[in-house]
């Protein structure tokens, strides 16, 4: 008997793709730093290999989300699966740095799956209860991100390979579950061909840009997902610099980003949803996230950014949201596209953001680790949220059906 697409069915293939990408997290910069000679080829390796998982991403997540419009998700989805975990079999081998960039490249052509994830949601999902749904796949990502640092934080600090062997054993898992458990759920009346236009990036952004009451939506979007970028791919390298932190200290940072993550994106969303609205809410999380950013780079004791971590709770309330106000705007049948051209945005923020990132810190990275501004990255986060910040108010502004 087929079994019935419900959100639970995507929330597990989603929390076990995470899980494997956070084991990564705290090992690869201690990976790259085995394979070379000082800190500053260090963060220029670690920067092209975070950025070359985005630029992968970038072209591919628009081709992957259109291809679910016309084959269904759940062949993209395994298929996707299936690669992802070969890479981390490779990372887990080599002992070149070639070929660790060739492996995250398959990382990030394969992880760009998210988009189709997405569009899964938005397809048994009612429009109005999207921005929940959404919600609830960030609580996923969250959870991931709980126990993903902190495992390879701990298998990190025994042996920098091992985090790799496991999260090609969960990727196993996962497309195991997939193969066996996941339901299609886009009908084949919804589905739509794949074009030259919808399957490439900048096909993908005019897409965005033709829907309806979007319009500088795009640019909150992107330079929120920018900013946070950012903070992801230069924090372990900064917490270094600052702190000296290993693996394990970390791992249990990053715990606490992935529980903060599930509270404000799985507990509360929904009930904040229903107070605020899509619009206020995400106005309200840009304004708390760009202080908070400049406080993470001014931070001189490591017990503050657990601290601000905790303060900045409603910023992960943002993405949801916008994508929310972005669905609505798109028809049945091109909600993998939009969700692929979201992505592809994304993506290519994860491209500037740590080849940014990255060449910033290695700049600093000689300083003593009280000097102020080996925080400059965090610095340019703040800035870049808050322009994010007033777009966004000028935009609601002048769409006020949108901003209802």
């Amino acid at each position: 008997m087929r079994q019935r697409p419900t959100l639970a069915f995507i929330l597990v293939t989603v929390f076990l793709d995470v899980l494997g990408i956070g084991l990564m997290i705290p090992v690869l910069p201690g990976l790259i730093g085995t394979m070379t000679q000082s800190p500053d080829q260090q963060a220029y390796w670690y920067g092209a290999l975070a950025a070359s998982y985005g630029v992968m991403q970038f072209f591919l997540t628009p081709l992957l989300g259109a291809l679910s419009d016309q084959y269904g998700r759940r062949p993209v989805l395994l298929l996707s699966i299936f690669g992802l975990g070969f890479s981390y079999v490779v990372m887990a081998l080599t002992h070149s740095l070639p070929l660790l960039l060739l492996a995250r490249m398959v990382s990030g052509a394969t992880g760009a799956s998210f988009s189709v994830a997405n569009a899964y949601v938005a397809d048994i999902t009612p429009a109005e209860k999207r921005g929940k749904s959404f919600g609830a796949v960030g609580a996923a990502f969250g959870l991931g991100f709980i126990v993903g640092p902190v495992l390879g934080g701990l298998l990190g600090a025994q042996d920098m390979r091992l985090p790799f062997w496991v999260a090609a054993g969960l990727s196993l898992t996962n497309w195991l579950y997939g193969f066996f458990v996941l339901p299609e759920s886009l009908p084949g009346a919804n589905r739509t061909r794949v074009t030259a236009a919808r399957a490439n990036p900048f096909g993908a952004f005019s897409h965005l840009a033709r829907l309806r009451g979007v319009g500088s939506l795009i640019v909150v979007f992107a330079f929120t997902m920018l900013a946070q970028s950012m903070l992801q791919s230069t924090w372990v390298l900064y917490t270094q610099f600052r702190f000296g932190w290993g693996p394990k200290d970390n791992g249990f940072a990053l715990f606490v980003v992935g529980l903060t993550a599930v509270i404000a994106q799985g507990l509360l969303l929904g009930r904040l949803l229903k107070r605020f609205g899509e619009v206020r809410l995400a106005i309200i999380g840009m304004s708390i996230a760009t202080p908070v950013y400049l406080a993470y780079g001014l931070a001189t004791a490591a017990w503050l950014m657990y601290a601000l971590i905790v303060t900045n709770l409603l910023s992960f309330t943002v993405v949801p949201a916008l994508q929310s106000l972005i669905s609505r705007a798109a028809s049945a049948g091109d909600q993998g596209l939009t969700q692929g051209s979201l992505n592809a945005i994304s993506s290519i923020m994860m491209v500037i953001a740590p080849l940014l990132g990255t060449a910033l810190l290695a700049r600093v990275g000689h300083l003593p680790h009280t000097d102020w501004r080996i925080g400059i990255t965090f610095f340019l986060c703040s800035a870049i949220q808050l322009l994010a910040l007033i777009v966004a108010i000028k935009h609601f502004r002048h769409v006020p059906a949108q901003a209802a």
